[in-house]
């Protein structure tokens, strides 16, 4: 059997198991092999692997406590990430380990040579900080070490883990942006009181922070961010809104861009305000309707109030798979339907949609039932509406 050499390993495969009886570390090994064998074809069975070298010792680690058996699997791989993802899929497979019902479950693949790469740089910068007298050559690397040790690291915060600058809680101004890229790019070019939503649902720790801090919003230069900053103003005290050039995100802004756009902040009002006025200007005569339907009769809605929004959220654990919930006047559910039978409903009752994901058909039903409101857990991009959005 080859021996994998500690300089060729690529990647550490690392998993969990657990099992509804006791056994040994060689059913482990026994069971990788033998219900792996032959489901990946001959260039990628296990035993193969490891004789070529290209896989190395499998460490096993277990416990039995009470009947069940717990551990953990280590395995070493100095194949490509492609192969060694398809190995780790694998594995999640095996459902005995000797005698017993088993599940094995992929924790980690970690990257070593990034971990070596890490504190090659950690290192460097160190060195770089200890040298006296005149500074190194104009070199790439040089020039990399400059920019690491002024850029700050990414910290998670709060309940959800948002990906943010370090010590916001220092500062009174805080910068709101999308996502995780967003900030690594602001954190990058030296703007640190910033942190990201990070995700589809509307994260409550941006409601808390806008409390005590003054937040500007800083969205991408599309359709979708317009649709971020309602969104994010109707859950969150928001005072500015900044917004990247046209066609452009915030994660490939330069420092200069990112600068200009942040000292065009305006206030949220008239930020919405702007996006209000573009969409009322929009000709909708010249965007064909995906179908011809009968006019509904005219209604009056009432404005949807902060109370209503609460009770919305509320209702939000009602939904069900891709079915739109039909809410009157009274935020009452008087239907549950498909949201291709959304044509089939009474606009009286259409006061408030409900539905898991928000995407243009139920938008444009919406408009047609003249709703006041479309309640989503998850908004698609892309299309202009004055139907308001209330993120669940």
């Amino acid at each position: 059997m080859a021996k994998i050499s500690p300089t060729s390993i690529k990647y550490s495969i690392i998993a969990d198991f657990t099992a509804d009886g006791p056994f040994q570390k060689p059913d482990v090994i026994g069971a990788l092999f033998g219900q792996t064998e032959g489901l990946l074809g001959s260039d990628m069975e296990l035993r193969e692997l490891q004789k070529e070298g290209k896989i190395g010792r499998i460490e096993v680690d277990l416990v039995t406590e009470g009947g069940k058996t717990t551990g953990e699997i280590s395995i070493p791989s100095a194949l490509d990430k492609t192969e060694t993802t398809i190995i780790a899929a694998s594995l999640e497979t095996i459902d005995k380990i000797g005698p017993t019902d088993a599940k094995i479950t992929i924790r980690d693949i970690s990257d070593v040579r990034g971990g070596k790469r890490d504190y090659i740089m950690e290192r460097a910068k160190a060195l770089l900080a200890g040298i006296n007298g005149t500074g190194m050559d104009s070199t790439e690397m040089e020039t990399e070490l400059r920019e690491s040790t002024r850029a700050a690291k990414v910290v998670s915060y709060g309940a959800e883990g948002l990906a943010a600058g370090p010590n916001i809680d220092n500062d009174k101004e805080l910068i709101v942006c999308e996502g995780r890229a967003d900030v690594v790019n602001m954190l990058k070019h030296g703007i640190n009181n910033v942190i990201g939503m990070q995700g589809t649902r509307f994260p409550k720790t941006i409601t808390t922070l806008g409390e005590t801090k003054e937040i500007t919003l800083f969205v991408d230069g599309d359709r979708g961010g317009n649709l971020i900053a309602q969104n994010v103003y109707d859950n969150a005290k928001v005072v500015y809104i900044a917004q990247a050039p046209d066609g452009k995100e915030v994660e490939e802004l330069a420092g200069k861009e990112l600068l200009q756009a942040l000292r065009k902040k305006v206030p949220a009002k008239v930020f919405l305000s702007r996006i209000s006025n573009s969409k009322s200007s929009f000709n909708r005569s010249e965007r064909k309707p995906k179908y011809e339907t009968e006019p509904v009769e005219n209604v009056v809605r009432r404005v949807l109030t902060d109370d209503d929004i609460s009770r919305l959220r509320e209702l939000a654990s009602e939904i069900k798979g891709r079915n739109v919930l039909i809410l009157n006047d009274d935020l009452e559910v008087v239907k549950n339907v498909s949201a291709l039978k959304l044509n089939s409903v009474s606009a009286k009752d259409a006061f408030v949609l409900m539905v898991s994901i928000a995407s243009e058909s139920v938008i444009r039903s919406a408009e047609r039932l003249k709703s006041r409101a479309v309640a989503a857990k998850t908004f698609g991009k892309g299309f202009d509406t004055n139907i308001q959005l209330v993120s669940l």
